[in-house]
């Protein structure tokens, strides 16, 4: 992954021996703290601080000495900058005239991570242990735009320290500031030890994190990687909920719908006010809730770099973008670039549009779910940018190998080291976090195979915080746990207990545990077989019909044994990577050119098939086909036992040209577009639709246990005899339903005609209420389908028989009504 190198500031100007400190806690319900002043000049010359080669030395008051880091020329995010020292002389300057930034710091507390503001002022709390000094760097906005410390607080090795954590308290912290630390120890590549002083690093528990204000533009002189830093919080800063309560929609319910913040309304065919941002889509959320969905599951969110893989592309003459955003920088902060507001008011605002957003969709009843990516982070491997993670604890963030290598479970150049204990409470927190503060209602795990491998030196103490000097207790890094810790307790953690928690079961490290997810009966998954046998079914693949059949079921052979349940299974035909459904039927091949890698990106295996020509413009007869096996796909999503995932676009046919890795554009190849939905020239979002809240209506299709013969029979061609031989390409089966009475539902994936018998149901008769073989509207019968009754009188004198035709690749759904009922 080729990453611009992030550009810290370097320098270090140390206090003078004669400093105050005062230990302060603060809690938070009282808001004021029991302060004790700590005459510092008296109690350091009795203190010898280890210096980490086991040499006891003397250091200055506040952290290492000058002469470690003297005054010297610096560069910020390639903007010329001044030394620490020239910033703090600057700094007292401003303050002598009136301007302080703070009181005279205090001791603060190690509990809670990051930035904690209380009424008297701010704590500040960081792991890291291996560091031998620590600085807390204030900025303007204004100054960090230009790369200037505002303002630089050196943290004392003893009194700031407790454990591994650094902290400190300011009080009466001016409004409006931002932070990071700058993290100075051992820089030695091949232990793992990354401190690196010149550096200013993004506290992993920022709730916000500030850079360039607006989407896709670069920072000053061109920089792709201008200095970050993170929001200080206001204690009075308030959002207003209007009595928001979670859904809590019933699993078994669910209908899923992927998108991707920025490009469901960046197209100018949106009409939103704000195209490509939170407040945009709010605008939106009523489409949604029409189309049948009632839970959004955003693309990464958490804040990321789009501009890391800025390179010009001459194969679409514009720039190569990081649009997916699976590379997080922090997970706490939302993407401030996709809220209207951008950097206003240090961030803060851009986190209400958030919350505006998952607030509006409850009000709607639709769940707000979030893409999470917690095997890797931007950081990449040991070319890439010092962040955050890396500059504070490398070994402890990252599997880091014996000579300090990164292993690469992510495929992204790092794995995160999930299994720490350290790690384990961020990801904790960080959960917590977005449940109780920002209100959302669950989370897809990317790669969620890595949360299960072991971290790098497990052992009784790395795991347990003891060792019972157990033989051969160590595990290799990475190998994959039957009880990983970290799923343990997210599984059993009492705030996220009711939470969606959906896996991605495999990594790229070749881990797949589709159906073997470690799960205490509260994880779902997304269901790759699900994904992978109803292209081979769809598309006349022979010895598919049995697996098929299972798949329809909520796939029993991989949740039923292990105590879950259909709805464990979230079924998908395609996704974001991946083709796009109406690619699917369109390309045998992929066709990744645009992207700029000579078609050399992307999978090769896609279970594809395009009716008999490559392309878009095709004959009548292919186009026709497609849009029969468009409909069967869906058919066949969503009468599917489990929960239905449909990708942004998927429901009017989006077409990405056959290109299934779309990761690096910001252009019309990834943006939802409105005027083709609007358009709908063949009817399918019309079909989509109302297959969805066809779905939703009816109780058999969403049911929360496995289905048993007291519900279900299959079916062949003739009533009872469903055909499980190699050669099948057709499977049919009846549902009873507590209110549509009972569904006959069948599909003819054979490029052959057939004549169907249905189950005889005295004084009752099937009414045709789907076949993917009718143009549209007739291809999802409803009550204001012109010239209904003559569609009817067409087909009755064969269901007057229990006949029923099929054309080649097409589906039915059939539903049992009283015989004069039409």
């Amino acid at each position: 992954m080729a990453m611009a190198m992030a550009m810290g500031v370097g320098g270090h100007r140390s206090s003078s021996a004669g400093a105050v400190f005062t230990s302060q806690v603060c809690s938070r319900g009282a808001g004021v703290g029991t302060k004790v002043a700590v005459r510092v000049d008296h109690v350091v010359k009795a203190i010898k601080a280890d210096d980490g080669s086991g040499n006891g030395k003397e250091k200055n008051t506040l952290g290492w000495k000058s002469t470690h880091l003297s005054a010297r020329p610096l560069t910020i995010c390639r903007v010329a900058g001044v030394s620490s020292d020239s910033a703090n002389t600057e700094t007292e300057s401003k303050e002598e005239a009136g301007h302080r930034l703070c009181g005279p710091p205090l001791r603060g507390r190690p509990l809670p991570f990051g930035a904690t503001a209380c009424e008297e002022g701010v704590n500040f709390a960081v792991h890291s242990s291996g560091a031998t000094a620590v600085a807390l760097c204030l900025f303007t906005e204004s100054d960090l735009q230009q790369g200037v410390v505002t303002k630089e607080v050196p943290l004392h090795p003893v009194f700031n320290r407790t454990g591994d954590v650094w902290h400190i308290f300011l009080p009466d912290l001016q409004s409006n500031l931002l932070y990071g630390y700058r993290v100075d120890g051992r820089y030695i590549l091949e232990e793992g030890a990354c401190y690196d002083a010149r550096r200013i690093l993004v506290d992993p528990y920022a709730k916000a994190v500030i850079s360039r204000e607006r989407y896709g533009t670069l920072g000053e002189g061109g920089d792709c990687w201008p200095q970050m830093a993170g929001m200080i919080p206001d204690l009075h800063d308030e959002f207003d909920w209007d009595g928001d309560f979670p859904p809590r929609i019933p699993q078994k319910d669910l209908v899923i719908y992927e998108m991707h913040v920025r490009g469901f309304t960046k197209h100018a065919s949106s009409e939103v006010e704000h195209p490509g941002t939170y407040i945009g889509m709010i605008e939106k959320l009523a489409y949604l809730k029409a189309l049948g969905i009632n839970a959004i599951e955003l693309m990464p969110s958490h804040e990321f770099n789009e501009l890391e893989y800025h390179a010009y592309n001459p194969m679409m003459s514009d720039y190569k973008m990081n649009f997916w955003g699976y590379s997080t920088i922090n997970f706490f902060s939302p993407m401030i670039r996709y809220a209207s507001a951008g950097n206003k008011n240090c961030g803060k605002e851009a986190i209400k549009e958030f919350k505006s957003l998952v607030r509006e969709a409850h009000k709607l009843g639709m769940e707000v779910l979030m893409d999470v990516v917690f095997n890797h982070t931007a950081e990449g491997n040991e070319m890439g940018p010092t962040i955050s993670f890396r500059g504070f604890d490398n070994h402890v963030y990252y599997m880091i190998a014996p000579k300090g290598e990164f292993y690469n479970y992510s495929g992204c150049g790092n794995t995160f080291n999930c299994n720490h204990p350290v790690v384990r409470r961020f990801i904790i927190d960080c959960l917590r976090y977005w449940v109780t503060e920002m209100h959302v209602d669950g989370f897809r795990f990317d790669l969620a195979s890595i949360m299960t491998r072991a971290s790098s030196l497990w052992d009784k103490v790395n795991v347990f915080g003891r060792s019972d000097e157990l033989v051969n207790d160590t595990v290799t890094t990475g190998t994959p746990l039957n009880e990983p810790p970290l799923i343990d307790m997210i599984s059993n953690d009492p705030v996220l207990r009711g939470v969606k928690l959906i896996a991605e079961a495999w990594d790229c490290g070749g881990l797949y545990q589709v159906g073997s997810f470690p799960h205490w009966g509260v994880w779902s998954e997304w269901n790759g077989q699900f994904r992978d046998m109803v292209r081979l079914f769809i598309k006349g693949t022979e010895g598919t019909a049995g697996i098929f059949a299972q798949c329809l079921c909520g796939s029993p052979h991989l949740y039923q044994e292990g105590g879950r349940k259909p709805w464990h299974s979230i079924n998908f035909i395609t996704a974001h990577d991946g083709f796009t459904l109406a690619d699917l039927v369109s390309y045998n091949q992929k066709h990744n050119v645009a992207n700029g890698e000579d078609n050399n990106d992307g999978d090769n295996h896609n279970n594809s098939w395009n009716c008999g020509e490559e392309g878009e413009v095709v004959s009548i007869p292919v186009q026709r086909l497609r849009q029969r096996q468009l409909r069967n796909f869906f058919v066949a999503l969503m009468v599917s036992q489990g929960v239905p995932m449909i990708t942004m676009g998927d429901e009017y046919g989006h077409t990405k040209g056959g290109n299934n890795n779309t990761y690096c554009h910001d252009n019309f190849i990834n943006y939802f577009r409105w005027d083709m939905k609007r358009a709908d020239p063949n009817g399918f979002h019309r079909f989509a639709s109302l297959m969805m809240n066809f779905r939703s209506g009816t109780e058999c299709l969403r049911l929360g246990d496995f289905l048993t013969g007291d519900r279900l029979e299959w079916h062949g061609i003739f009533p009872n005899t469903p055909d499980w031989t190699e050669s099948s390409k057709f499977v049919a089966f009846t549902l009873v339903d507590q209110q549509k009475r009972e569904l006959y539902i069948a599909f003819n994936a054979s490029h052959l005609p057939v004549m169907v018998t249905l189950p005889d149901r005295v004084g009752a008769k099937w009414y045709p209420l789907v076949d993917t073989s009718k143009p549209t509207p007739y291809d999802f019968l409803v009550d204001d389908v012109p010239n209904i009754d003559v569609v009817l009188a067409q087909t009755s004198n064969f269901l007057n028989s229990n006949l029923y035709p099929m054309i080649s690749y097409s589906s039915i759904v059939l539903v049992l009504k009283d015989e004069d009922a039409f």
